[in-house]
């Protein structure tokens, strides 16, 4: 009896796998879908611009440093994005972005981003 209940199962899970949707025997695993319109001779389309927000990042001396040399390579909004990190782990994410990815970033405009996260983006310092 048992085994007659598993078989109509495993039965019905097989059935529903081919005839859900629109499911071709030929193709089983992919879904037939219907071809978009053809587009007439001059047709236009248009979209409206992706909305850019701007990062909102603590004021204070060395934020622009930030703006300036962070924004080389990604959004300041990582910065934003990052749970609050220990002092030592933000000196140790910059020298990262100079040593392993090539960042081009003066000496005292590195200790000043340093400085910058750790009075800002710590467990310590953190906004909530």
């Amino acid at each position: 009896m048992v085994t007659a209940i598993c078989a109509f199962f495993a039965s019905a899970a097989l059935y529903a796998q081919f005839n859900a949707g629109f499911y071709a025997l030929e193709v089983s695993g992919s879904i037939r879908q219907t071809m978009p319109r053809a587009a007439g001779v001059g047709a236009s389309y248009e979209t409206a611009a992706y909305p850019l927000y701007r990062t909102e990042l603590a004021a204070g001396d060395g934020e622009q440093e930030i703006s300036s040399y962070c924004n080389t390579c990604h959004s300041p909004r990582y910065i934003t994005m990052q749970p609050p990190l220990p002092s030592d782990t933000w000196a140790a994410e910059v020298n990262k972005m100079i040593k392993a990815y090539g960042a081009s970033i003066p000496d005292d405009s590195t200790q000043k981003i340093i400085q910058y996260l750790q009075s800002h983006y710590t467990p310590e310092t953190r906004k909530k």
